[in-house]
């Protein structure tokens, strides 16, 4: 990809990302982000056709920056990854963005986008580990019953006032993610 394009994109995912901490999306229009990021509007046309398009590729792209893939392993360990520690951490730090996007009145796009994620990860790490746990059903439903789960432990942990810690939400994450009778960490008081 041309040098210009990706700076472009990268100015505008980083503008929608900062002014999605400061206002509820609804609120955001093309021309604050266009002049957040140094460009006019025509430019914003010419990257993303909507604001929700863009959002979902920074939060893309700031949680890769939180190094948020899990790693492939033939067996899920005892304790949550590190890697999941990372994604929950970015996610706390920008709760009110993620709070707002995958909230009642969030964003369809970003939603999708992060459920694909997950599902995808999902789906390859039980191709690739051989686990007999999901023997006889299709990888799709098991990779879509695991992300709905992901999901509303992340949405309800965001929602929680006080937020407890990365730690306690890593902690529910992964016990639910390994689910009864899968090896786990001692619950966590929340």
């Amino acid at each position: 990809m041309d040098v210009r394009i990706e700076r472009t994109r990268r100015a505008l995912q980083e503008a929608l990302f900062a002014l999605a901490r400061e206002h509820p999306l609804e609120e955001v229009t093309v021309a604050d982000i266009a002049t957040r990021a140094g460009v006019n509007r025509s430019s914003f046309y010419q990257h993303y056709s909507d604001k929700e398009t863009l959002l979902a590729d920074a939060l893309d792209a700031a949680a890769e920056l939180a190094r948020a893939n899990l790693p492939e392993s033939p067996e899920p360990p005892a304790d949550p990854p590190q890697a999941l520690f990372d994604y929950l951490a970015h996610l706390d730090e920008n709760a009110e963005v993620y709070r707002r996007v995958l909230g009642p009145h969030g964003s369809a796009v970003v939603m999708a986008r992060l459920r694909a994620r997950i599902e995808s990860i999902v789906q390859e790490g039980i191709a690739t580990s051989g686990t007999p746990a999901y023997e006889g059903l299709p990888l799709d439903i098991v990779g879509a019953g695991i992300a709905g789960s992901a999901l509303g432990v992340i949405e309800a942990w965001l929602a929680r006032d006080p937020r407890p810690p990365v730690a306690t939400a890593a902690d529910w994450l992964w016990r639910v993610l390994l689910g009864p009778g899968g090896s786990g960490t001692t619950p966590a008081a929340g």
